[in-house]
């Protein structure tokens, strides 16, 4: 038992001290592989040689949100880094490569790589920095890294909320010019990877692609820029149901007032009232969720198109009150200046008041003198007013071919229908040429 013991302490103590060893010769070979000390990496690799080539490829891991009124993006992607340090650079039989968190890019040299027109960037700590650095034997370094960057993209609102908007996310080298520093797409366009379960809520990611060119500065030169485009086409159908949809219904709530009586003045004015300021109330909440942009949006155009056929409704009960006001007080001044008429029924006297209809205007047109009061002369002035009013009169029609827009003016009946027929046409047709134009 006892030797059991010694044999069990022993083996222990082995399994420690190699375990312990192997961590301290690991460690000693780390410093002696890459000879981090033996160089001042303040100076980019081959300094006062031609310029270092960077490669780059990025991996967009999300885009998060879209922001119309601070007109901004924010996306979360990984960004690799592709460079040779020759100071790097080991000895291996097995050529393979050694693997470092971010601790060790302190102590080396990193391409200076920022984000142009970025608002606000970090790179992830959780739990650790999410910062991944590999060296190969030959002295090429792979840098890792994973950002959520938010960046400026100017939009254009114009063709809004049926619009497409294309949004870049620029990549350059802060101190290092062309002369210092090439920074390039490692692969074209296959350098830019997605993942497709990206989504947003309201658009339509349409494509992603690369580019790069020159950028000047005229106080420090020339430098390569690289470019993350990525087109986005708005979703229509939420604006459908929220916007124009309404606005529609509105419209077409404010031609129910040309079916309601005239003489029906609470139900038409508070009608009218009502759609008007249903229509206000759409047009501000629209424009409180968008930019104050100095220029017309497409769904300006139809919001206030419709709140110009609503605003016109109410306009045209206005002009028919008014018109029968007129008319009625003509008919009244002439009921004073006729004479009662005694051999006239008391129900065909009160036809007189214009609401009559076109049987009683030829009865009443009918009736001989004997009939009538004998007052000649008035009596002559009361049957030509009958026979004005007398519709059905083909020789009065006749006569009144020039003066048809007068007759519908005074026909306040005439203008409701009317308006039946060219409020929704003109509607209509304003909703053809509004979806050609900018479907």
């Amino acid at each position: 038992r006892r030797r059991q013991t010694n044999t069990i302490a022993v083996f222990c103590s082995h399994i420690y001290k190699k375990n312990h060893d192997v961590t301290k010769t690991w460690k000693g070979k780390t410093e002696q592989l890459l000879r981090v000390d033996d160089h001042d990496f303040t100076m980019r690799p081959a300094f006062g040689g031609p310029a270092i080539p960077v490669g780059v490829d990025v991996q967009v891991e999300s885009l998060d949100s879209i922001s119309e009124v601070d007109m901004d993006f924010t996306m979360t992607l990984y960004l690799r880094h592709y460079w040779k340090d020759e100071r790097l650079s080991f000895p291996s039989t097995t050529n393979k490569s050694m693997t470092f968190d971010g601790r060790l890019v302190k102590k080396i040299w990193v391409p200076d790589v920022f984000f142009v027109h970025s608002k606000r960037s970090f790179i992830h700590d959780t739990t650790t920095d999410n910062i991944m650095l590999r060296v190969f034997p030959d002295g090429h370094v792979l840098y890792s890294m994973r950002i959520t960057v938010t960046a400026m993209c100017n939009m254009d609102f114009s063709r809004f909320p049926l619009d497409s908007q294309t949004c870049s996310l620029e990549l350059e080298s802060y101190a290092y010019t062309d002369e210092d520093l090439m920074l390039y797409w490692k692969n074209g366009n296959e350098s830019l990877k997605t993942d497709e379960k990206i989504s947003l809520s309201q658009f339509l990611i349409q494509k992603f692609h690369t580019t790069s060119r020159l950028a000047f500065y005229s106080s420090t030169g020339w430098y390569n820029r690289l470019y993350i485009n990525f087109t986005l086409r708005r979703h229509i159908f939420f604006f459908l149901l929220q916007t124009y949809f309404p606005a529609t219904l509105m419209v077409m709530l404010s031609w129910v007032s040309f079916w309601i009586d005239r003489r029906a003045v609470p139900a038409r004015v508070s009608l009218g009232i009502t759609t008007v300021l249903t229509m206000s109330t759409i047009i501000t909440g629209v424009n409180a969720s968008m930019p104050r942009v100095s220029y017309i949006k497409a769904v300006d155009i139809y919001l206030w198109v419709s709140f110009v056929f609503v605003f016109l409704s109410v306009l045209e009960y206005a002009a028919v009150n008014y018109l029968t006001t007129v008319q009625e007080r003509k008919e009244r001044k002439l009921r004073e200046r006729l004479p009662c008429m005694c051999g006239i029924p008391h129900s065909k006297t009160m036809m007189l008041d214009g609401n009559y209809s076109e049987s009683d205007a030829n009865s009443l047109a009918g009736y001989t003198r004997n009939q009538m009061v004998p007052e000649e002369e008035k009596q002559e002035k009361m049957v030509v007013h009958l026979a004005m009013s007398n519709e059905s009169n083909s020789s009065r029609k006749r006569g009144l071919k020039g003066h048809v827009g007068l007759r519908i003016i005074q026909n306040t009946h005439a203008i409701d229908k009317y308006s039946r027929l060219i409020f929704p046409g003109t509607f209509i047709f304003f909703n053809l040429i509004y979806w050609s134009v900018f479907s």
